[in-house]
Formats: C-alpha cells, structure tokens, sequence
C-alpha cells in the first residue's frame, strides 16, 4: 500500500468518525434540564427523607432528589406509587457519598451525557457518554435507565451501577459490577461496612474483609462463578447464576409466593442483612402493598 493511500485512507475514517459524531447526537427536544429547587414532595418515603420529583417516571419508578440531612442531595430512583399510600423506597442512587446542594442540575445535553452538577459547576457524578453515539435516555418499566444509540443498543445502563438494592433482571458479575454496599445508617448515606460480593468460588455478605458465614449462599468448589441474576418465576422469587464455561444458567429459589414477584428488589440492608422486597397488588382494597417476600438473617 503506497503511502498515498495510506494517508487517504486515514483521512476518510477520519472525517467519516466526525461526520458520524456530529450525525449521532440526541435530538434536541429529547434533552432536559432539572433544577433542585421548588417544593418538597408531600408523601411518606424511605428513610424519612425530604424529596422533589423530577418528571422522569415509569409506574412504579420515579426519579427524585432526596436528602436526609440538610443540603446534601442524592439523585435517586423511587419505587412505589402515590395511590397506594405505602412507602416509597429508593432502589438506585448516583451519587452515594457525594451530595450536591440547592440549585444542582440533571441534564442531558446533545452530546449524550448525563450530568449530575451543583450549581457552582462542580460535577458530582456523569455517565461519560459524551460523543459516544448516544441518541436517548430511557427509563425502562423494569427500573432500568439507559442511554442508547440509533439503533437501540445499550450504551450506558444504571442496572450496571448498583449501590445496595437489585432489581429483577439485574445481574452482579465476577468482573463488574460484582457487589453491593450497604448504606452507613438512615441519616448518613454514604457507604456502610457491609458488602455482598460474588467471588469465583461463593456468594456471600462479608463486614469489612470477614465472610459472614451465616450469609455464604454459594460454594462452587473447582467451579467459578461468573455472575448471578436476581429474577422472578412463576409464583417464585431466585436468583439465577452462571458458571465458567457452562452454556446454561442454574436457579436458587429464594421463596415460592402466591403471587407475582416482577416488582421486587433484594436490599443488602444496614445492619448487614438480606431482604427481598415486592410491590404486590392487593386485589381487595385494589392497590399496591409492600410485601417481605424472603429475609436472610
């Protein structure tokens, strides 16, 4: 190949790349901007904690600002409705350990960046999709917000960024995400002193560096765990995990219910504990209720 064509070449991938970035952008009227600002939220939420809604929702989902001291702020996914008058809990959050104040701003420009900012410009947490292709954000019926490009596919996806709940369909991975962290206490959000980690070899909750032995679920031997998925069966609630070099997927039943388990998250929770949480339909008085489907203490 001559040197010519060599530079030729170069140069078309070259302006193709930027004509390709400058064409996969998000459409204007597909971007926001939300200001932490206005009036509190009137209903009852987890962690007694003050919030403002933005309008990104998707029933049961809806993203907020909450805090539960003064002026620090987290952007969070709610789980739960207004109608039915039970708590509304917190099942994804951005910037754990990182509050923003008054007047922070979630955007989402044309670049395909998300942006999580306090007023004096600081960034306190972003997805780093800028330029990357991104076309729209998403918040999917399953709890899964994402950014995706023109044809759809997933470029950045919170299900890949837990704190210390999974949604059904969400996965923990030996590579990453591979853990959740419980929260420091009520008041304090920031990251706690228990973690529940998949390893080659177990599953299991660990205080620091010490296995709780109480909360090892998996023991595989020679095999390694590659990943583990919290979903929902028929009448059931497992976790379905995957192991090296197998084509197949094995199930642990959590609990079998009587009804459907599609709303549940599982909660490492504060004190170290494991609960699995599902917003079930009460058929009677026609609305939604919190239901403690499994509890591992």
């Amino acid at each position: 190949m001559s040197p010519s064509w060599t530079t030729t070449l170069f140069v078309s991938l070259f302006l193709f790349s930027q004509i390709f970035s400058c064409i996969a952008q998000v459409p204007a009227e597909n971007t926001f901007k939300f200001v932490n600002e206005g009036e509190l939220g009137p209903y009852i939420v987890e962690y007694s904690a003050d919030y403002r809604v933005l309008r990104i929702a998707t029933t049961p989902f809806q993203l907020c600002f909450y805090n539960t001291t003064p002026n620090a702020w987290t952007l969070a996914l709610r789980m739960g409705t207004v109608r039915s008058e039970s708590l509304m809990r917190w099942v994804w959050e951005a910037n754990r350990g990182n509050p923003v104040k008054e007047n922070a701003t979630f955007t989402f420009g044309t670049d395909g960046n998300l942006v999580l900012a306090d007023a004096d410009g600081r960034i306190a947490w972003q997805t780093n999709t800028a330029n990357k292709g991104v076309t729209g954000f998403k918040l999917l019926p399953n709890g899964n917000m994402v950014l995706h490009d023109s044809k759809g596919k997933f470029l950045w996806q919170s299900f890949n960024y837990p704190t210390d709940t999974l949604l059904v369909g969400q996965t923990l991975r030996l590579s990453s995400p591979n853990k959740l962290v419980s929260r420091a206490s009520v008041k304090n959000n920031a990251n706690g002193p228990y973690s529940l980690v998949v390893q080659p070899r177990l599953f299991g909750v660990y205080k620091g560096t010490k296995l709780d032995v109480e909360l090892a679920w998996f023991n595989y031997g020679n095999s390694t765990l590659e990943s583990v998925k919290l979903n929902a069966g028929n009448q059931r609630l497992k976790l379905d995990y995957r192991l090296a070099k197998s084509t197949t997927r094995s199930s642990h039943v959590m609990a079998f219910v009587n009804y459907n388990t599609t709303l549940t998250y599982l909660r490492l929770e504060i004190d170290g504990n494991l609960k699995a949480y599902t917003f079930v339909r009460d058929e009677e008085a026609d609305e939604f209720r919190w239901k403690v489907t499994y509890s591992r203490i």
